[in-house]
C-alpha cells in the first residue's frame, strides 16, 4: 500500500525529469519510508506500547495514504526517520540499561533531524521529559544530551567548512515560522486534517485513560508518546512549510495512539468501520 501511495504521489507531484539519478533518489526515499514503519514497528513491540497486532503499521499505511502530501519533501521525511530513531532511544530507557549511551544517541538523532528542519529540535523535550519521568537524578546523565548535540555541531561545521559551504547561505530561512494556512485550503488537505486530528483527538481520551492502567514501569512511556503528538501539533502549527508535508511528524504517535484505541473497541463492526472509512478517504484524497 505504501508502495502504491508513493509511486501515485511521485507521478503527480515530480517536475523533474525523469533520470537514473531521479530513480535512485525516488528509491532511497521509498526505502526511509520503509525504514521509518519498520523502525516503529520495533520499538512499539519491544516496549510493549501495543498488544500483539499489526494495527500500528496499518494505521501509519492509512494515514500516508489519507495524507499522500507528507510524502512529499524528502527533508522532512527523513528528519522524521531520525525522530523515530531518537524515539526509540527514549523510551527503551525504561529499561534502565545502558542510560547514558541511550541520551546520547537520543539527542544525536535529534540532531541530526534538526539540520535538516530547524522545528524538529522541539523533540530535545522528550529527553528531559524521559529524565524526569524516570527519576534519573544524576546530573552527568542531565549534561550527556548536550555533548550528542554538541557532536553534530562539530561534525556538520566541519563538513560545511571542507565543502565550502556557506553557512549563512545554510541558516537563510532556516528558523522561518508561518501562520498561514491559506495553502492548506484544499479539499483533500481539509479532508486529510479533519480526519487525522478528529480520530487523534478522539483516540487520544481513551489512550490516556488507560495509562493508569498500565504497569508502573510502562506509564513513562505512555506519556512520552502523548507529548511526542503534542510537539507534533506544535510543528504543524509553526513549520514554514504549509504543504501537508509538515504533518509526517504526527503519523508515528497517531498510530500508536489509534492502536491502542482499536484493541480496546468490543464491537468489530465499529472496529472495521473506523478502518474502512480511512481506506474510503485514502481513495477519495488520490482521486481529487
Amino acid at each position: 500500500m505504501l508502495f502504491v501511495v508513493f509511486v501515485i504521489t511521485k507521478m503527480t507531484t515530480l517536475t523533474e525529469t525523469f533520470s537514473v539519478e531521479v530513480f535512485f533518489k525516488q528509491a532511497f526515499l521509498f526505502g526511509v519510508c520503509l525504514a521509518s514503519l519498520f523502525v516503529l514497528d520495533f520499538f512499539v513491540s519491544k516496549n510493549n506500547l501495543t498488544k500483539r497486532n499489526s494495527y500500528k503499521i496499518l494505521m501509519f499505511g492509512l494515514f500516508v495514504a489519507v495524507l499522500p502530501e507528507t510524502l512529499g519533501n524528502s527533508k522532512l521525511l527523513v528528519a522524521n526517520l531520525f525522530v523515530l530513531l531518537a524515539l526509540r532511544r527514549i523510551i527503551s530507557l525504561r529499561s534502565r540499561k545502558e542510560i547514558k549511551k541511550k541520551l546520547f544517541d537520543a539527542a544525536f538523532w535529534i540532531s541530526l533531524a534538526t539540520l535538516l528542519f530547524f522545528w524538529a529540535s522541539l523533540f530535545y523535550i522528550l529527553i528531559f521529559v524521559a529524565l524526569l519521568l524516570h527519576s534519573i537524578v544524576d546530573i552527568k546523565n542531565w549534561i550527556i544530551p548536550l555533548i550528542g548535540v554538541l557532536c553534530v555541531a562539530i561534525i556538520a561545521a566541519s563538513y560545511m567548512i571542507v565543502t565550502g559551504i556557506d553557512i549563512e547561505t545554510y541558516l537563510h530561512g532556516f528558523f522561518d515560522v508561518s501562520f498561514d494556512f491559506t495553502s492548506l485550503n484544499s479539499k483533500r488537505m481539509i479532508i486529510a486534517a479533519t480526519l487525522l486530528l478528529s480520530y487523534g483527538t478522539w483516540a487520544s481520551f481513551y489512550f490516556m485513560r488507560s495509562i493508569k492502567q498500565q504497569l508502573k514501569s510502562y506509564r513513562p512511556s505512555f506519556v512520552i508518546v502523548i507529548m511526542s503528538s503534542l510537539i507534533a501539533l506544535i510543528i504543524i502549527l509553526v513549520s514554514p512549510y504549509k504543504d501537508g508535508s509538515e504533518f509526517i511528524f504526527l503519523l508515528a504517535p497517531l498510530s500508536i495512539i489509534m492502536s491502542n484505541y482499536l484493541e480496546i473497541i468490543p464491537e468489530r463492526w465499529f472496529k472495521e468501520g473506523l478502518i474502512m472509512v480511512l481506506i474510503f478517504a485514502s481513495l477519495l484524497n488520490l482521486i481529487l
